[in-house]
């Protein structure tokens, strides 16, 4: 008998191997309050680290909606559409979201060596953390949103509590993708110099500022592709809920959701399968 079966027989594992999924899952279920605990601590201590402190979360989305929605919307003409600040202020905001989760989700493992080298767990629980902490983030911004759509003259409805189950998908979505990137970002450390170019192209590329229908009208098949954008489409939903007469597809609803599950599946898988590589030095 070998020493591995023999270690095997007496319920002895080497140190830092990777579980079986179903244990993985398990074991991070397990640690749900250190999640929350650790994402709720980030969120205090990087406001407080601001002079203005939680002001910050809602200030910044704010500004960059305004920039872009005075240039773009002067670049657009006529092709921007009715209620175009609402429209922008929700794609901003909606999209701050994306990204942060991206960005910060690839620098959830190699950000936290410290941790990961010195304590046994499952290294799901970081990029996990860091999607709650930007969902405890965004919480305030949606009721700023909501604010600023009354301001800006939109009728409040029963359709915005619809926000709610849509921020759960997206989140789904989001954490597949936070998976993702931190991998990628333990075996190629360099990723997290592209990504602020990702982001930027994803942004402009994702509905953020433009009505697909009004501004791509002239190719048909173009706006065949944005039917099927995950990101897009989460947008496409949010506006429909909260604006004055602004279209509205239930087909978006499955899009997004099957989006969301099958991104969080391949992230799971993807993530779970280098357990075993987080720990080490490199």
């Amino acid at each position: 008998m070998t020493v591995a079966e023999e270690a095997d027989k007496f319920g002895l594992h080497r140190v830092g191997a990777r579980p079986s999924l179903g244990s993985y899952l398990k074991q991070t279920w397990e640690r749900r309050d250190f999640i929350y605990e650790l994402a709720k601590a980030r969120v205090q201590k990087q406001n407080q680290q601001n002079r203005l402190g939680m002001l910050w979360v809602v200030l910044k989305p704010t500004l960059n909606a305004i920039m872009y929605g005075v240039i773009f919307g002067v670049l657009q003409g006529d092709k921007k559409g009715p209620d175009f600040p609402v429209f922008v202020v929700i794609g901003v905001f909606l999209f701050e979201f994306f990204t942060s989760s991206m960005n910060g989700g690839a620098k959830s493992i190699t950000g936290n060596s410290a941790l990961v080298q010195s304590l046994s767990f499952p290294r799901l629980s970081l990029p996990v953390a860091q999607v709650t902490q930007n969902l405890l983030t965004l919480m305030p911004m949606v009721l700023v949103m909501f604010v600023y759509a009354l301001i800006l003259g939109t009728t409040p409805k029963w359709s915005w509590f619809g926000i709610l189950p849509l921020i759960a998908i997206f989140s789904v979505f989001n954490m597949g993708i936070a998976l993702i990137c931190a991998r990628i970002t333990v075996h190629i450390r360099d990723f997290t110099q592209i990504l602020p170019l990702v982001s930027r192209m994803l942004f402009y590329s994702s509905g953020v500022l433009f009505d697909v229908d009004r501004l791509l009208g002239h190719w048909p098949w173009l706006v065949t592709v944005f039917d099927f954008h995950p990101l897009y489409q989460t947008l496409h939903l949010a506006r429909a809920m909260i604006m004055n007469d602004s279209p509205y597809n239930a087909t978006s609803w499955i899009i997004v959701s099957v989006w969301a599950v099958a991104v969080l599946v391949i992230g799971l898988v993807y993530f779970w399968k280098a357990e075993e590589r987080y720990g080490r030095a490199n």
